[in-house]
């Protein structure tokens, strides 16, 4: 298969060099995504239609960074139009959505452009790169999440298709105990072949998870051999943005579910998938470097430890829904009135359609939370959150 020499082996050398001779899948998924010369994301990621593996909303048109830069209008205007609104976007892909988002507050809000400060939160020096290049027009500061000061914030912390990527412990059940699933190399091979291997949990965090999202699987309703994942990643994440938000929103947009459908023991083997070339598949051990690896987001598990770090839960609700309230709809109405070539109304009829389908990114789970609100703020309902009548 097309998998990556280099990051082979650099792989076998972590395992190798590892205590057991083997590491977590997290660490696998980790060094095949983020590997700083060979991962996935630090290779020339090509995103949408034209790309090689995948497209976002973004992809579709300026419509939905538009409808998004609405509500972070509203947003500024709850937190009483504060000087300074930090807009800062986590993992920006090649920088379309904060084009979209920039080039609309400045015509439709200029007051609030004045007061937006756009910071994008970048791991990979591949995508860092083309995001400078395409939004070169506009004032915007790139940094690490730790460099972000702790309650230095004021504005809105937002990512769209971020969490899903992040690397996931894999875990199974072996007679109704909770074991962990670890990456191996199969011996008397000249070529290193990644096999798994299940062993004792590499952290206590793994099962206090189910506590923190009130599932129990020690139930006899999951079969011998379940198999699912847990994002302690995407904990770790969100304490970091909790700790830098003073006042102000997260939202998170991202595909998953909450924990109770999620962990549903119908759902035997878990939600991980590849994309190589538009196409999705199982398998993790192929194309090594040269496939997009993600997992399922647990909402239940964003809403419960965004508590702990101080986020209140404002609503979750599914992308389509939350377009919808922010206007989609009447967008949609208006193209027939539209003095476009049909072929370009067409399109953009089609990108909206897909922005809201149900069947795809429309079923998107959308979550926001908040820090700091007064208690009027807080009372003031977000418009996407607002279900269209």
């Amino acid at each position: 298969m097309d998998s990556h020499p280099a990051l082979c082996q650099a792989i076998s050398h972590r395992i190798i060099t590892s205590p057991q001779k083997r590491i977590t899948f997290a660490e696998y998924m980790d060094m095949v995504l983020y590997h700083p010369q060979y991962g996935y994301y630090s290779s020339d990621v090509k995103i949408g239609f034209q790309g090689s593996d995948f497209f976002t909303s973004a992809s579709l048109g300026a419509d939905f960074g538009e409808l998004l830069a609405r509500q972070f209008y509203q947003m500024w205007e709850i937190l009483d139009q504060p000087i300074y609104f930090s807009l800062v976007e986590m993992g920006a892909g090649q920088g379309i959505l904060a084009s979209h988002i920039l080039n609309y507050i400045k015509e439709e809000y200029p007051n609030f452009f004045a007061a937006v400060k756009y910071i994008i939160v970048e791991k990979s020096s591949t995508l860092k790169q083309e995001q400078q290049k395409l939004l070169q027009d506009f004032s915007v500061k790139w940094c690490n999440l730790e460099e972000i000061e702790p309650k230095s914030l004021t504005g809105c912390c937002f990512s769209n298709e971020l969490l899903d990527a992040f690397p996931v412990h894999q875990f199974t059940l072996e007679a109704g105990e909770l074991r962990e699933i670890y990456v191996t190399i199969a011996e008397n091979n000249s070529q290193p072949i990644f096999i798994e291997v299940i062993g004792e949990p590499s952290t206590p965090q793994l099962a206090e998870y189910f506590d923190l999202v009130g599932i129990n699987l020690s139930q006899n309703t999951y079969e011998n051999g379940y198999r699912s994942e847990i994002n302690l990643a995407a904990l770790d994440w969100l304490s970091i943005v909790a700790d830098c938000l003073e006042r102000g929103y997260v939202l998170t947009i991202d595909y998953g579910y909450h924990a109770d459908r999620y962990y549903h023991p119908q759902r035997r083997q878990g939600t991980l998938q590849c994309y190589y070339q538009h196409r999705h598949h199982d398998n993790p051990y192929i194309n090594i470097g040269r496939q997009d690896i993600t997992a399922h987001v647990d909402f239940t598990a964003l809403s419960v430890w965004g508590e702990s770090c101080g986020l209140k839960k404002v609503g979750w609700t599914q992308q389509g829904l939350f377009l919808m309230a922010l206007g989609i709809g009447e967008r949609l109405a208006a193209i027939s009135w539209q003095q476009q070539p049909i072929s370009q109304l067409l399109q953009r009829r089609e990108g909206l359609h897909q922005l809201i389908n149900p069947g795809g990114l429309g079923n998107f789970g959308v979550l926001v939370q908040s820090r700091g609100l007064t208690e009027e703020q807080a009372s003031q309902p977000l418009q996407g959150l607002v279900v269209p009548e």
